[in-house]
């Protein structure tokens, strides 16, 4: 059974920091790219950040770039979303997700598993 399970959400003031984790088993984490996405109350989900199967490559949403970074650890099955000087409009529900294949991908569609999610609230 394939699981995907977030960690390091909470509350934290602007211009604080986060570190989020995944954790994964059941799937062929090595050969498949990993994303995190989020979405806030009353919003779609978005595309926040993906890094392929090797981590040689990285995407990002243009609202994160510079102050968000993924990392993968193939070994431990983990990919993680470190986020600094968080800004209140980064408050959402963040999920990771599993893609399909090896590629950086932006659209949700395109992710096979996903995980409950971590509640990132940023206060002003």
């Amino acid at each position: 059974q394939v699981q995907l399970v977030e960690s390091g959400g909470g509350l934290v003031q602007a211009g604080g920091s986060l570190r989020l984790s995944c954790a994964t088993s059941g799937l062929t984490f090595s050969n498949r790219a990993m994303g995190w996405f989020r979405q806030a109350p009353g919003k779609e989900r978005e595309f926040v950040a993906a890094i392929s199967w090797s981590g040689s490559n990285t995407g990002y949403a243009d609202s994160v770039k510079g102050r968000f970074t993924i990392s993968r650890d193939n070994a431990k099955n983990t990919v993680s979303l470190q986020m600094n000087n968080l800004k209140p409009e980064d408050t959402a529900v963040y999920y990771c997700a599993a893609q399909w294949n090896g590629s950086v991908r932006h659209d949700p569609s395109e992710y096979r598993y996903w995980g409950q999610g971590t509640q990132v609230t940023v206060s002003s």
